[in-house]
C-alpha cells in the first residue's frame, strides 16, 4: 500500500468514525465502536472500498495511533465531534503536558485557557515534539506548558487515550506558560 492510499484510507476512516458516520450509514455504539465488517460494506457502498488488509495496514503503521481494533471492532481513539463516551479512565498526569498551538491563537488562549472547541476535550500531548507537530498542522508552532500535576491536584480530572494523548474537559489560563 503505498503512502497516499495509506493518507487516504486515514482520512476517511477519521471523517467516519469521528465525525460523520451517518454520511455512510454508519452508526457508532455508545463507546464509538463499529463493527469492522460494517465498516468495509458501509465503505464500498459509498464508493470508497478498503481491503481488511489496507485497514489493518492503516491502523498498525498509523505514527499517532487514532484507530482501536478490539476483535472484530473498531474506533478512533478520540477527537470525536459526535457524542461517544470512550469510557477511558480517569489517570493522573504527569506534573507537565503540552498543547502545540499557532501564534494566531494566543490572545484567546490567554483571555479563556485552552476549550475543547467542536470536540468533547481539550487533547494535551505528553511531550514538546508532538505538540509541535500538533501546532505544525495549523502553520508555525507554539507549544505550551500545561501545569497539569497542579490542575490534578485542584480537582481537574484526566484521562489518557490508547494512543497517549491526554484529555481533560479545559485548561484555564492559570495552568498555561506561554514561551517567551
Amino acid at each position: 500500500m503505498d503512502d497516499r492510499r495509506t493518507v487516504k484510507v486515514s482520512k476517511y476512516l477519521s471523517k467516519h468514525l469521528r465525525h460523520q458516520p451517518e454520511r455512510i450509514g454508519l452508526t457508532l455504539d455508545p463507546h464509538g465502536w463499529v463493527p469492522v465488517e460494517e465498516l468495509l460494506r458501509a465503505a464500498a457502498a459509498h464508493g470508497f472500498p478498503i481491503s481488511r488488509a489496507e485497514l489493518d495496514h492503516v491502523v498498525a503503521v498509523n505514527d499517532k495511533r487514532r484507530f482501536a481494533v478490539d476483535g472484530v471492532r473498531i474506533r478512533a481513539s478520540q477527537g470525536h465531534t459526535v457524542e461517544v463516551d470512550l469510557d477511558l479512565p480517569v489517570a493522573e498526569p504527569p506534573a507537565y503536558l503540552y498543547h502545540g498551538t499557532v501564534a494566531a491563537s494566543l490572545d484567546a488562549i490567554r483571555a479563556e485557557g485552552l476549550r475543547p472547541m467542536a470536540r468533547h476535550h481539550v487533547h494535551l500531548s505528553p511531550d514538546r515534539e508532538t505538540a509541535t507537530r500538533v501546532g505544525a498542522r495549523r502553520g508555525r508552532p507554539v507549544v505550551l506548558s500545561v501545569d497539569a500535576g497542579a490542575m490534578h491536584r485542584t480537582g481537574h480530572v484526566f484521562h489518557v487515550s490508547a494512543n497517549g494523548v491526554w484529555l481533560t474537559e479545559a485548561v484555564p489560563p492559570e495552568y498555561l506558560r506561554f514561551p517567551g
